[in-house]
């Protein structure tokens, strides 16, 4: 297994650049690929903000890439939480920060719409100061 930076993740999202897309998919195709917490992070980032991807954009097109079968992440069950909780309007890191404090009892934060939009949605409680 091999870990792949975001510029692959988002060449093979995208198709934008043919060259580079017919090598992501080989990559796709050929060996067991690792994505990183950071580079889901940062494909998100890419994906909204270079390309304008709509939150249902992002979330359809990280289904699509965890659906399939070389592709591992460290920990499936937290990415998928996290794409279900920014589909219900939470901000993508805000989501993740969430997903990934969920073993803990409270995660503290000055931003207020977190909070709110946070409340139900984990074991984790997401309160202000």
């Amino acid at each position: 297994m091999i870990a792949i930076d975001t510029n692959i993740v988002v060449r093979f999202l995208t198709e934008d650049d043919p060259i580079q897309f017919k090598k992501a998919v080989k990559l796709f195709n050929e060996l067991e690929l690792f994505i990183p917490d950071s580079v889901v992070l940062e494909t998100e980032w890419v994906l909204r903000f270079a390309y304008k991807f709509s939150p249902a954009e992002i979330v359809s097109a990280f289904r699509k890439l965890l659906g399939l079968a070389s592709v591992h992440v460290d920990n499936n069950s937290k990415i998928t939480k996290l794409l279900e909780w920014h589909e219900q309007g939470l901000d993508f890191a805000d989501a993740f920060h969430l997903a990934n404090s969920a073993v803990l009892s409270e995660l503290v934060t000055f931003d207020s719409k977190f909070a709110q939009r946070a409340k139900g949605k984990s074991s984790c409680q997401v309160r202000r100061p």
